[in-house]
This record gives C-alpha cells, sequence and structure tokens, in this order.
C-alpha cells in the first residue's frame, strides 16, 4: 500500500507544479472585466472603455467595462481590492483612488500598496488654474501675493471635497502660506457657471475641460499644473515656471490587478498593457482630448506609484483636507 500512496503523493504534487502554468497559458478563457470607480462619461471612464477595447482585441477575449460607483470612489475600488486575485476583474486606478485617498480618509477599506500591483500606466491630464475674467490680480504670483495680504478672501471653487481640482488648489495655498476660501459644488460645470458669473475667483479644472471658455475669453487661464506646458494652451506657464511655487500635479490613471494574482498572469497582462499604450491610435485617442500617454516600464510605474501615493498622503494631509 505504500507505494500507491507515494505515487498518489506524487501525482498530486505534479498536478500542483502545473496548475499555475497551464491557468496562465490558457488565460483569459473567459471575458475580463475592468472596474471604473465613477460614473460614466468620467476620467476613469474613458481609460476602462479605451483599454478595454484593445486589450480585448489583443486577448481575443471580451473585456467589459463595469461601473462602480459610490463613495467617491471607494466602492469600486474597493470591490476590485476584495475580487479573487486571478486576472478576471480589473481596476483603473489614479490620483485619486490610489493616492490621495489615503490622506483624505482616516480608515481606508483598501491599502492601495497592499491590495494591488500596477499593470501598466495609461494617461495623465493636466489642470489649470483659471479665474473669472475681471479679476485683479492677473498672474500667479500677484494672486499669491493678494492672498497672501487678504486671508480668505479670494475663493476657489472645485467639483467636491476631496476632487483633484480641490486637492491641486488647496495643496498651492498650503505650499504658498496663504488662505484662500474653498466653495464646493457637485461638478465642474457648476463650478464653471459660478466662475464665469464672477460669483467665485478661482477654479483648478482639468485643463481640456476648461480650455473652450478659456479660448473664448469667458475666463482667464493662470499656470498649469503639470511638469510641462499643456499643448492645447501653450501660452500659459507651469507653476514651476513662475518660481512661486514647486508643485506638478497631472490626473494620472492605470491598470491595476489584485495582488496575489499568479505571476504568469500578471506578466501577461502587463505585456498586453505595454501592447496597448504603445498602439498608435490609443495615442491618437488620448492625445486628442489634452492628455499625455505614460509609457513607463513596470518598474517604474512602481516606483511612481508608491511615490505619487507617499507625496499626495503628505500634502492633503497638511493642507488639512479631509473627506470623512
Amino acid at each position: 500500500m505504500g507505494l500507491p500512496t507515494i505515487v498518489r503523493s506524487a501525482c498530486t504534487v505534479s498536478c500542483l507544479l502545473f496548475a499555475v502554468p497551464i491557468f496562465a497559458q490558457d488565460y483569459p478563457y473567459r471575458p475580463v472585466r475592468i472596474i471604473a470607480p465613477n460614473p460614466a462619461g468620467g476620467g476613469f471612464d474613458l481609460i476602462a472603455r479605451v483599454v478595454s477595447q484593445k486589450l480585448g482585441e489583443q486577448l481575443n477575449q471580451q473585456v467589459v467595462v463595469e461601473n462602480r460607483t459610490g463613495a467617491g470612489t471607494m466602492v469600486g475600488t474597493d470591490a476590485a481590492a476584495k475580487a479573487t486575485p486571478d486576472g478576471y476583474t480589473l481596476v483603473v486606478g489614479g490620483l485619486s483612488n490610489i493616492a490621495a485617498n489615503v490622506g483624505l480618509y482616516k480608515k481606508l477599506p483598501y491599502d492601495p500598496l497592499a491590495d494591488f500591483v500596477p499593470l501598466g500606466m495609461v494617461a495623465s491630464y493636466a489642470y489649470v488654474l483659471v479665474s473669472r475674467k475681471d479679476l485683479p490680480p492677473q498672474s500667479l504670483r500677484d494672486i499669491i501675493d493678494f492672498a497672501r495680504a487678504n486671508p480668505g478672501k479670494l475663493t476657489y471653487a472645485s467639483g467636491g471635497v476631496g476632487t483633484g481640482q480641490h486637492i491641486g488648489a488647496a495643496a498651492l495655498a498650503q505650499i504658498t502660506g496663504v488662505k484662500m476660501l474653498h466653495v464646493p459644488y457637485r461638478g465642474a460645470q457648476a463650478a464653471h457657471l459660478d466662475l464665469q458669473s464672477g460669483r467665485v475667483d478661482l477654479f483648478f479644472d482639468n485643463a481640456s475641460t476648461a480650455k473652450p471658455f478659456v479660448d473664448d475669453g469667458r475666463i482667464r487661464a493662470i499656470v498649469v499644473s503639470s511638469a510641462q506646458r499643456f499643448p492645447g494652451l501653450p501660452g500659459v506657464p507651469t507653476i514651476i515656471e513662475t518660481g512661486v511655487a514647486k508643485l506638478d500635479m497631472e490626473a494620472w490613471f492605470g491598470i491595476f490587478g489584485r495582488s496575489g494574482t499568479p505571476p504568469a498572469v500578471v506578466k501577461r497582462l502587463e505585456s498586453e498593457m505595454t501592447k496597448v499604450v504603445h498602439a498608435p491610435d490609443v495615442a491618437r485617442r488620448f492625445e486628442s482630448g489634452g492628455g499625455r500617454v505614460l509609457r513607463m516600464s513596470v518598474a517604474e510605474a512602481d516606483t511612481f506609484v508608491k511615490a505619487e501615493i507617499k507625496r499626495w498622503s503628505s500634502l492633503i494631509r497638511e493642507a488639512g483636507i479631509t473627506a470623512d
């Protein structure tokens, strides 16, 4: 009886040893879903839909987008964090749900570093600080000087507490040591209406969204938040160029998988995501909307995400921003 037992044990071990390679080789044998943790039409949704189409073509398998909304970006992101780590549930991770939420919430239901692994960065979008067209100070230095001399008098709009628009303006105020009054709205559209009518003074908005209003003279562009100038507004300097503050900020997005996913599956997805961001049609889609395609190696993406989490969680806490 000893020999058959040994044989059976050997067979069991062999099966276990070959299980992961076979699983990885067959991946994906069913549809893959990408969770976009905000409603259709938002930045997360755009990334998810462009990537899902291209990734589906490459994998020869259906890749579906699932919009899981609620509590900002937390509900959808948490759902991905609790999914089976098999490569069939991915999530769009970005500045807000991966980096900023760490500082915004005292108790986050997921851990961006422990629960997720970046499979590939995709694109980023600059913000632009815009003002009502008749605001007397017309440069960033003039605005900061005025704010320093008149604490709390200048108002700035945002699409809501904890949004990139809020974080960008609050971080700028924190770094320059000035106080401005935050006026949160339910979305960028309402904020723009009040900015254009002169009810608020400033708004740190997505550069692509603000550009049409700048172009037709309804608002004035002051600075862009990115390290390089925004091609759509080439005459507008960066914050760093002005010498007023050392701040660069972009709304970045990437595709993340669950930690614990079989290494071979992770490697396959990393390889496919590299192809996605190097595809000319994908680049055209993002660049036409004012985005910048992020072509990073796996190591670069990992380093970038860790640095962003550290930087923004610290800045947000120092600025006293909270979503709780």
